[in-house]
């Protein structure tokens, strides 16, 4: 899924992986499922899927985007500010947030994953990345709203031009990083703007009855035969941390960090088993959860034991009070923490430092490895199910549809008996649809796949044992040569990605040039990174490394990130390959004299070879693609039927 790998080339990419390859196997023979698979399920809010294809309205509100805004500068003129900021954020900074928190969508109408609204007195403006202009420009009415893309334009210039000096800008606390609001308001100082804190949002006071209700699931044990480490372990560690950089705390805002250090999931967002809650680490003692007791069962605060106390949330604010008054450094990561938690513990209580857990989360241990592994496994046995499935049907003449394409692949993976959710709402875009790089059908955009189209599938799983991420284009009969040609590009680039070999302290932004080289040399590109990091039963996007321009953190074994390079042509198709890697650690090179890191490829999926253009590639690329190709068919073949066989050995047949 695109944010913001690899195996060797010829018979070397078949050793890896080797050692559990007969218990995988042996595994994968108990899941086996056969492809009869019945029907389309409905939603499951009925009793079916858990993606679900409703279109863009937000809650009960039946208001049309203009009535909205009307009424939000309406507030605006009450409390005396002249423009307000609208982050996609909640207040604990996630990437992923609940119904409650989607303020940009309830006053805009834009449905994607990132973006950032300002609505003044007489002007709006919504700023996303490249990923989101197609969409953009088909959700959000421009009579309501300018649209600005970032990098290249930046909220701060936007507000400088539209409003006067004195003016007045008022933002929600929560909603903002301290060094966003820094950032922000160093910059509209100058220009002799003001940021002014609102202790209530005032979208929430235009959105009243109709906003959704907060999330409050039931926590549960991720037990530490998925995990590899006990809670107990990774708090004792942390705090050593804290000892050797004499701070007394760690105040932790970000979810996945309180999921993944407590051992503890729940599923507050869709498709991300988090719990929305703060935690605060003391260098010494009892390390304090707030979320409501009714939450947390008996069997959650056996495993959470003595090292953790439940705290109500109401009592976090008196807690980070009394840290303030204890005159002892408090660790807070002002990239990721809100600025409401920085006001509230004082500038000099404050220890300014990274999410202790973010690093150690990324790396990957031992039976984290392992599970991911045989969880790749099992999702491309089901991924190879839906391609089987697909083939056959597209021939038979069935009219197919981008929902039907979604619900028969959910189906696919929920046949193994192992899914829990899946990672993200499935991207299922054919013709046009798959030039928007995060397109989500829905009632009223869904269409039929047509012959000579192309179709995009980004999907993802949520397995105990690991998240899963693939994106695969197929052919829907018989592609043009211009298809065939940029599909080609773009998979040249991700196996030069695959095959990479690299030193120590090699950070991501040094290997993104690598997948894009070949359609550069075309004069194409993408506006997406090439890599992010994905967790293990947590989020699908995972920091802090990351293979795009912006990657500035060293890759370090045992992080697992996707490979996935693309191309989109607005209105006619888009072609993206995602595979996820785990770097590997660093082995000597015949001939060298320096020792090299690379990746290990975990998905096991074919390409579509109707759209590889072999005159294109070199040896070495059709050796590195033959290779992988037997290994997914070794893999693969004792999970699925006689006729799923049948379809892979043609579908992995030597270029």
């Amino acid at each position: 899924m695109p944010h913001v790998a690899s195996q060797q080339c010829g018979a070397r990419m078949c050793e890896q992986s080797v050692a559990g390859t007969a218990i995988i196997r042996s595994h994968l023979m108990q899941v086996r499922v056969l492809s009869g698979i019945a029907g389309h399920r409905r939603d499951r809010h009925s009793g079916g899927m858990f993606q679900t294809f409703s279109d863009s309205s937000t809650a009960d509100d039946t208001r049309p985007v203009s009535v909205r805004v009307a009424a939000l500068r309406a507030v605006l003129a009450r409390l005396g500010i002249d423009a307000v900021l609208v982050p996609r954020a909640d207040e604990f900074q996630g990437e992923y947030i609940p119904p409650s928190s989607d303020r940009l969508r309830f006053i805009t109408g834009f449905t994607g994953s990132a973006g950032f609204a300002i609505v003044a007195r007489k002007a709006a403006v919504l700023f996303t990345d490249g990923r989101y202009t197609v969409q953009a420009r088909s959700e959000v009415d421009p009579a309501m709203f300018a649209h600005a893309t970032v990098p290249s334009e930046k909220p701060v210039d936007w507000l400088k031009t539209m409003l006067r000096r004195d003016a007045v800008v008022g933002f929600d606390p929560r909603l903002h990083t301290l060094a966003e609001i820094e950032r922000i308001g160093n910059t509209l100082k100058a220009a002799g703007i003001r940021l002014k804190p609102l202790p209530r949002n005032p979208v929430d006071q235009v959105w009243g009855a109709a906003r959704p209700a907060a999330p409050a699931t039931r926590v549960q044990v991720h037990g530490i035969e998925h995990s590899g480490r006990s809670s107990a372990d990774k708090i004792a560690d942390l705090q050593k941390h804290l000892v050797a950089d004499g701070q007394g705390a760690v105040v932790l805002t970000q979810t996945d960090s309180v999921a993944w250090l407590f051992n503890i999931r729940a599923g507050d967002v869709a498709h991300t088993p988090v719990l929305l809650a703060f935690a605060i680490v003391p260098a010494k003692g009892r390390a304090e959860l707030f979320v409501d007791a009714a939450r947390v069962d008996r069997e959650v605060k056996a495993h959470l034991g003595r090292s953790v106390a439940i705290r109500s949330p109401d009592d976090f604010t008196g807690r980070l009070a009394a840290l303030k008054g204890e005159r002892r450094k408090v660790r807070l990561d002002p990239e990721t923490a809100p600025f409401a938690i920085a006001r509230q513990l004082g500038t000099a209580a404050i220890a300014r430092a990274g999410d202790p857990c973010t690093l150690p989360k990324a790396i990957k241990n031992a039976v984290e490895i392992a599970g991911s592994r045989r969880a790749h496994l099992r999702d491309g046995a089901a991924f190879v199910r839906f391609l089987a499935w697909l083939d056959a049907a597209v021939t038979a003449g069935e009219t197919l549809d981008e929902i039907a394409i979604v619900e028969r692949l959910e189906a696919c993976r929920s046949a193994t008996g192992e899914l829990k959710e899946i990672a993200f709402d499935t991207i299922s875009g054919s013709g046009p649809h798959g030039a928007i790089v995060h397109y989500r059908v829905n009632r009223a955009s869904n269409r039929r796949l047509g012959k000579g189209e192309l179709l995009l599938v980004d999907s993802g799983a949520q397995y105990l044992d690991a998240t899963t991420d693939i994106t695969r284009t197929m052919a829907i009969g018989a592609p043009t040569a211009g298809m065939r040609e940029h599909y080609t590009l773009v998979l040249k680039g991700h196996v030069a990605l695959s095959m990479a070999r690299f030193p120590k302290d090699t950070r991501g932004v040094d290997l993104d040039p690598i997948a894009r080289s070949p359609l550069w040399r075309a004069g194409l590109d993408f506006d997406h990174g090439t890599g992010h990091g994905v967790g293990s039963y947590l989020s699908v996007h995972e920091g802090p490394a990351s293979i795009s321009k912006r990657g500035m953190v060293a890759l370090e074994p045992g992080m697992i990130l996707s490979n996935e390079p693309g191309y989109y042509r607005e209105g006619a198709y888009g072609i993206r390959i995602e595979n996820l890697v785990l770097v590997t650690p660093a082995e000597p090179v015949e001939g060298g004299d320096r020792a090299m890191m690379g990746f290990e490829t975990l998905t096991v999926v074919p390409y579509d070879r109707r759209l590889i253009d072999a005159d294109l590639l070199s040896a070495e690329e059709r050796g590195w693609i033959d290779g992988y190709h037997r290994r997914v068919r070794g893999l693969l073949d004792p999970s699925l039927t006689p006729a799923e066989r049948r379809w892979l050995e043609e579908a992995t047949a030597p270029l």
